[in-house]
């Protein structure tokens, strides 16, 4: 196979109103996994050519499963959030502070240290 697990369609929707394939996992040791390109969360939109738009589940499995040796896929990638909680790694994301969050008041910090050598220095 090709490494990886479809949901949705439109007889079994992943997303509410959403009639859409996406990548639901992606095996260990499998071709996707070691291609390294599709995610878990990706929408499929075309195999092979093959639009996927408003197909039953079993109708894509279908495509996929008889997509040959050579297989290429047309994906939108799903969007991850650019702040989210801090410390949140439930999806595989490492948590921690934005690297504003260091850097900002460091560099303020460094500009203080810099204007009070100035005024020292004056007074000399």
């Amino acid at each position: 196979g090709l490494g990886f697990n479809i949901v949705g369609g439109t007889d079994q929707q992943h997303i509410p109103n959403d009639n859409s394939i996406y990548v639901s996992w992606i095996k260990k040791d499998g071709a996707a996994y070691f291609d390294g390109r599709l995610q878990e969360g990706d929408k499929i939109l075309a195999i092979n050519g093959k639009d996927l738009k408003d197909l039953r589940h079993k109708d894509a499995v279908e495509l996929f499963r008889n997509a040959g040796y050579y297989v290429s896929l047309k994906i939108q990638r799903r969007l991850q959030p650019q702040n989210g909680p801090v410390g949140h790694g439930g999806d595989g994301e490492s948590g921690g502070l934005p690297l504003a969050a260091i850097l900002v008041p460091g560099l303020a910090l460094a500009a203080t240290a810099v204007w009070i050598l100035l005024r020292y220095r004056q007074r000399m």
